[in-house]
């Protein structure tokens, strides 16, 4: 039975729970909780199917139309309906699941959350689109026991983005690093007028794609991997104060992209940042990825962009860009279309048509084995700087976005000014206990 559920009151979880029991009652025929085979169940008997997604991406609207266009020319009897929302998607996906009505594709984190969903998800682990996925990703897509419950929606970059241009003209010739290299970087800067930071803090996942590369840092220094430094914060077994790179350095950071960032952080949204960014009137760009260049591009084809991993510490080797998949698509295991469901996702993950999708449609990382990279200069950066380098953990996976969606609420009280340092330190391992983790 799940026992936490995206911060689900305890009759509310009750509910979910029956709900999620009694099921059963709409299953296609042949869909047991072994989904391994439903997609050769499919029937291609030409009948009318409907498959609902909604999903929580709406910068990638357009892609998902295309891929349901082209499955249509293949199915003509499949009907897909994408309903795509971002602000209040939490909230209302779990009262789907309540009402009963939970969609036959739904959207949720990776990671962690795997696992809070497991009870409705169907288990793909035997299906070629599990193959598909490279090493890292079906990581990132499977439960706690092993079983592939989710598909990746892309693979992700999470970095320091920065325009080329602007470090140049003033004077800084490779890309801060370390802390004190990052001070260095920001007098260059506005001694030519420049404003270092674009910043997004209105939005609260910004805040987690920050925190992760500073949680990769205190899990460094206490020799330990960040999986297990998250599940000891989850634990209560550690405290942000016993980490300098999460009680020092993280902050430290966070007030200098304020001091030296574009005005009213809090009222700037993801859209107004890449906007600031992309007509120059910022450096650096944080807390965003791989995502945003589509966007930035739109608005200024010519712009210059680099990546690099965040300044976290006076170790060079700590700034390190992190990838992997944070999101990931569910299949409703109890859904009438489970297996024409999962007869469509093996066709986009397994098919050249899907295998060129994420690249030339969508232009993002491929999460398959064997696809194409887009022609785009975030992944190629990636490309040459993993030769190198590694990639850092994806650490945020290790926590439920319900702490994740708290530790933003957390950090915009603070740099609002309505708490200090350490009452927003001692919430946030509060949070980190209470909502960290599925169990």
């Amino acid at each position: 039975m799940l026992k936490r559920f995206m911060g689900l009151s305890a009759s509310l979880l009750l509910v979910g729970g029956l709900l999620a029991g009694c099921g059963g009652n709409n299953n296609a025929a042949g869909n047991t909780a072994d989904n391994s085979g439903a997609a050769n169940t499919a029937k291609d008997s030409g009948k009318p199917v409907t498959i609902n997604m909604f999903t929580a991406s709406p910068e990638y609207t357009d892609a998902f139309n295309a891929y349901i266009a082209e499955y249509k020319k293949v199915k003509p009897n499949v009907t897909i309906n994408l309903e795509i929302m971002q602000a209040d998607y939490n909230t209302v996906l779990k009262s789907k699941i309540a009402a009963g009505s939970t969609p036959d594709v739904f959207q949720t984190t990776a990671g962690g959350d795997i696992d809070t969903f497991a009870e409705y998800s169907a288990d793909l682990t035997n299906e070629p689109l599990a193959a598909a996925m490279t090493d890292a990703v079906r990581s990132n897509m499977s439960s706690s026991d092993g079983k592939v419950l989710g598909l990746p929606v892309k693979g992700n970059l999470f970095v320091l983005m920065y325009n080329k241009k602007m470090l140049k003209e003033a004077g800084i010739t490779e890309v801060p690093k370390t802390t004190a290299e990052l001070d260095a970087a920001i007098t260059k800067l506005e001694a030519k007028g420049v404003t270092p930071f674009a910043n997004a803090y209105k939005e609260w996942w910004v805040w987690k794609h920050i925190f992760q590369h500073f949680v990769d840092a205190a899990a460094l220094d206490a020799g330990m991997d960040a999986k297990t430094l998250v599940a000891d914060f989850i634990a209560g077994k550690t405290t942000i104060k016993e980490h300098p790179a999460l009680y020092d350095n993280f902050f430290t950071f966070i007030d200098t992209t304020v001091k030296h960032g574009t005005d009213k952080p809090l009222e700037r949204d993801s859209n107004a940042q890449v906007s600031d960014f992309a007509l120059g009137k910022a450096a650096f760009m944080t807390g965003k990825g791989a995502w945003d260049e589509e966007a930035i591009k739109k608005i200024t084809p010519d712009f210059d962009l680099g990546i690099a991993g965040y300044p976290v510490s006076d170790k060079a080797e700590q700034s390190q860009i992190i990838t992997g998949a944070d999101q990931a698509l569910r299949i409703n295991k109890d859904s009438a279309v489970a297996a024409e469901t999962i007869e469509f996702f093996n066709w986009l993950y397994t098919s050249e048509y899907g295998k060129n999708w994420f690249s030339q449609v969508a232009k993002v990382i491929p999460p398959i084995k064997d696809a194409p990279m887009p022609d785009l200069q975030m992944p190629k950066e990636m490309e040459e700087i993993l030769k190198n380098e590694k990639s850092g953990d994806l650490s945020v996976n290790y926590s439920l976005d319900t702490f994740h969606q708290k530790f933003g609420e957390l950090m915009q009280a603070y740099i609002g000014g309505s708490k200090t340092k350490d009452q927003a330190v001692d919430e946030i391992q509060q949070a980190w206990i209470q909502f960290g983790s599925a169990e």
